[in-house]
């Protein structure tokens, strides 16, 4: 099935030169070398940071109606092979108009996707998910934008059952302003999670930029639904860019439990990153403390 997943991106990107409605080719490669503390010792390795490409696109449909779709693969530089290297990530078909956006198939929930750029970390050691629950990229899943309006938006997830003895689930996001500071120096989201991979969760988030050092903030707040074991935490994040380098700085809780990081992105291209990072968890209970040192590359095609 993955050789026949590359087989069809291939054959897609090459009908391109054909299509009236071209098909994007993207992608995403992320690859550092890594000092790792896991516990038990001091060892190095190289890690490829959710690496990735994919297709997408659109067609113009009758009705005002417009066809979107988008089949994204994760893909291991680094240390796995023999065809385990590639994986699924967001894929689905959908239609779009003024009633927004609807999208069928495997994609990220709203509480996922309404972090926009506040991790800074995101996909190394201390992504939120290495503490949080709900970071989840949901199959069997229908997804709807709404229309924005005055910059106000909601993203909703509906997960089906998919089993006669399972439960769906629901996730739903309000958000206001641009994830990415660009188009405002605002943007703040709320979000919760019922019955989704077991946990029920809820999210507040905030984002800002001021005198051109980006803030940002999320309270986070997470029940297991068989336990009822109810925990919380928050994370705050820096970024401070000068010329082509950007400092940034990130601290992250769940209840006892810390991740501290700091790192440097070097610009060394319109496409490419040079980074540095250092990251440090500290656990109250039986897992063992452990930190991380890595250099890398990121490019994105």
């Amino acid at each position: 099935m993955k050789k026949s997943a590359v087989a069809l991106a291939m054959a897609l990107a090459g009908a391109t030169t054909v299509q009236a409605d071209p098909v994007t080719v993207y992608g995403q490669l992320n690859v550092s070398a890594q000092s790792s503390d896991e516990g038990e010792g001091r060892f190095s390795e190289l890690k490829s940071n959710s690496s990735r490409f994919g297709l997408k696109g659109d067609f113009e449909l009758d009705h005002g109606l417009t066809l979107v779709y988008q089949v994204e693969w994760g893909v291991d530089l680094a240390d796995v092979g023999n065809g385990d290297n590639i994986t699924s990530r967001n894929q689905y078909i959908g239609l779009k108009g003024n009633f927004g956006e609807v999208r069928l198939g495997r994609h990220d929930t709203a509480l996922k996707d309404a972090q926009g750029k506040i991790d800074l970390f995101s996909d190394y050691e201390a992504d939120v998910k290495n503490l949080w629950r709900g970071e989840v990229r949901a199959s069997d899943s229908v997804t709807y934008y709404t229309p924005t309006y005055n910059g106000f938006g909601v993203h909703l997830t509906y997960v089906m059952e998919d089993a006669a003895d399972a439960e769906d689930a629901f996730s739903a996001a309000v958000y206001y302003g641009d994830d990415s500071l660009k188009d405002g120096n605002f943007f703040a989201a709320i979000a919760m999670d019922s019955d989704v991979a077991g946990y029920d969760a809820m999210r507040a988030h905030v984002r800002t930029k001021l005198s051109g050092v980006k803030l940002g903030a999320m309270y986070h707040t997470q029940e297991n639904i068989l336990s009822g074991l109810e925990q919380d935490g928050w994370l705050v994040s820096a970024a401070y860019p000068f010329g082509k380098t950007e400092l940034k700085a990130q601290y992250q809780t769940l209840e006892d439990d810390d991740a501290v990081s700091i790192g440097a992105d070097y610009k060394a291209g319109k496409n490419t990153t040079l980074y540095a990072w250092y990251s440090s968890f500290n656990f109250d209970l039986a897992a063992p403390d452990r930190d991380y040192l890595a250099v890398g590359i990121k490019h994105k095609f």
